[in-house]
């Protein structure tokens, strides 16, 4: 994630579009509350206070960025229009909402503070021998307590929703550190078995079939290089640094690479055909990738449980789901637990499935071997359906 700049933007300066609104609607209904005033108790208008009300706005429309001085300003308008005004003067909407943005953008203290000072500073003009104390008082005491108890409120709601906001983001990393994780497993555990077999298979044969031992070094050396060529894509996403900004990501791995997965686990040592039934269709990057590891990940637990065995990779496109099976014979030479792949390679299948709404089944064939079954939904499309098709790789 980039810094924030510090550097003040063009028109920064200048009251936002929301406050020059707030600060309007505020005079608005101060006008129309000075207006029936006036009608209800029989006076004629008078245009010095008519007048002074336009000065609300100028100093409400600072009321985010400087609350406190567009209180003060507030504050001394409304002390102008009750010596002018022939009568009392109640409390206009403006300075509730200059007290308001007191509340809402400083401590707790300095609201009170403001709200006291403000209900005395109502109690000092405009309060006539004529008029009665108690009522005053009242009004003046319930709207300048709603207008602090409202800031402080919605000040303590921006604060959760600012918590729950930084959970989420948390939670959003912490995921993505999950999904890299796993990707790097499956990318590790792939290349390295392979690379693995590969060399030991060249040791054997380098003195009597010096070719045979020649391609199986040059089969390491490219699975080598793929394996630091996804390694560096994924670790790509970690960096924070900008000379990552605007560098186009490499493409991910999808079901078109599997033909290299499948040459790749024949080289190892395990016979594999790669099945495709059904009408092929454009799958998402995501869902092409969650297909490609899946495969990847069943093989190389091949290669690890039951080397020797034979494998088919079957993919079927149905109307509404993708099936991706991926079944050993059991034929290997490996005495190792053919129940124990419990281990990371299937709980990041499970959960790249369910990422996709689907399921998966893993478990021994009763014949014999292993099998791996996702089934994953597909996409509506609004195509036809193509005749059917079967295609066979070897």
């Amino acid at each position: 994630m980039l810094a924030r700049s510090h550097t003040p933007r063009p028109g920064a300066r200048r009251p936002s579009r929301r406050d020059v609104q707030v600060a309007l609607a505020a005079l608005v209904l101060d006008l129309t509350a000075y207006a029936l005033n006036t009608w209800a108790d029989g006076e004629s208008w008078h245009a010095g206070v008519f007048a002074l009300h336009f000065l609300f706005p100028l100093c409400l429309v600072w009321h985010r960025r400087h609350p406190l001085a567009a209180l003060a300003g507030v504050l001394v308008v409304v002390t102008a229009v009750a010596c002018f005004s022939p009568g009392p003067y109640g409390q206009p909407i403006s300075l509730l909402t200059a007290l308001f943005a007191v509340a809402l953008e400083r401590p707790l203290r300095v609201a009170v503070t403001a709200g006291a000072l403000t209900f005395i500073g109502l109690q000092l003009p405009g309060v006539t021998e004529d008029q009665r104390w108690v009522p005053a008082i009242i009004g003046s005491s319930v709207a300048v307590g709603m207008a602090v108890l409202a800031g402080c409120a919605a000040r303590q709601w921006q604060r959760q929703l600012a918590a729950h906001r930084e959970l989420l983001a948390a939670g959003a990393v912490a995921a993505e550190r999950r999904r890299i994780a796993r990707e790097l497993h499956d990318v590790v555990a792939h290349h390295i078995t392979a690379m693995q077999l590969m060399a030991g298979g060249a040791r054997k044969v380098l003195h009597h079939d010096t070719a045979l031992a020649q391609d199986a070094l040059e089969s390491l050396e490219d699975s080598g290089r793929l394996a630091l060529s996804e390694m560096r894509q994924l670790l790509d996403v970690l960096r924070t640094d900008d000379d990552t900004e605007g560098r186009p990501a490499a493409p991910q791995p999808d079901v078109t690479d599997l033909p290299r997965v499948v040459a790749e686990s024949r080289q190892a040592g395990v016979d594999t055909e790669l099945l495709v039934d059904g009408v092929r269709q454009e799958l998402a990057p995501t869902l092409g990738l969650t297909v490609f590891r899946i495969v990847q990940e069943a093989l190389t637990n091949i290669r690890k449980h039951a080397g020797g065995a034979r494998a088919t990779v079957r993919l079927a496109y149905g109307p509404e789901l993708l099936t991706v099976e991926i079944r050993d014979d059991g034929s290997g030479t490996t005495t190792a637990p053919r129940k124990g792949r419990s281990g990371h390679g299937l709980v990041g299948m499970r959960e790249r499935v369910a990422l996709h709404g689907g399921s998966l089944e893993t478990g021994p064939r009763p014949e014999g071997g292993f099998r791996v079954l996702a089934t994953l939904p597909l996409p509506a499309t609004e195509q036809a359906s193509a005749p059917h098709e079967r295609a066979t790789i070897r």
